[in-house]
């Protein structure tokens, strides 16, 4: 049942972009629809994001700005099922990422690093997997990084030092290793932002051991 439905979601937005011309050339709703044909959504939450309506600005869930531009998508809390996909990373605006309290598996996809406007990503409390990505580091714009409560592996990236604006931060429960790095925004995190992390080390002694230390 669940692979029929998602055969009926991929179907659905593909003869919405058939016939709407004006979509069709919006990379935005593309990708949303994209995003959209990989889940499992019981609840139909994302029963308005249909070929009926033309623009992604009038589905429920999304946020658009005086030009049409999609700036915040928010499904925290919707009971859904899949994976994030690269296609995410194509909404260029894009100022708040809110997946929370889901059950989003797989990685972290790296293009959300192109996500430049980025603000806010709350991905806690999901069942993804893998590594933090190091393109992360190029979300200039962040304040809010929240990827607690998942199944994170492997070291924090040292290139998010570079992320000034980062205000909150939260990686605890997940099975982080290495070290918790000490520099930029990081020396301003409390330590319950990197607790139940197994593996995780503590602060960083910079010279004395490599921050993958216990990887």
């Amino acid at each position: 049942m669940a692979s029929s439905s998602l055969l009926i979601s991929l179907a659905s937005c593909l003869l919405f972009l058939a016939v709407s011309p004006a979509l069709a050339s919006n990379s935005e709703g593309e990708a949303l629809c994209a995003f959209k044909s990989r889940l499992s959504d019981p609840n139909n939450v994302l029963q308005s994001w249909d070929q009926s309506l033309v623009n992604p600005c009038t589905w429920f869930h999304i946020t658009c700005d005086s030009q049409n531009r999609v700036i915040r998508l928010d499904l925290g809390n919707s009971n859904i099922t899949g994976t994030l996909g690269p296609e995410l990373g194509r909404l260029q605006h894009l100022q708040y990422l809110e997946l929370y309290r889901n059950s989003f598996m797989g990685k972290i996809p790296e293009e959300l690093g192109n996500l430049k406007n980025l603000v806010s990503m709350d991905l806690y409390e999901n069942q993804l997997e893998g590594e933090i990505p190091k393109s992360l580091s190029k979300l200039k714009s962040l304040r809010f990084m929240r990827l607690n409560n998942n199944k994170l592996t492997g070291s924090i990236p040292r290139e998010l030092v570079t992320l000034s604006n980062l205000k909150v931060l939260d990686f605890s429960n997940n099975d982080l290793c290495g070290t918790i790095p000490v520099d930029g925004p990081f020396s301003t995190f409390p330590p319950e932002s990197f607790e139940n992390n197994k593996r995780l080390n503590g602060p960083e002694l910079l010279g004395l051991a490599s921050y993958d230390f216990g990887c």
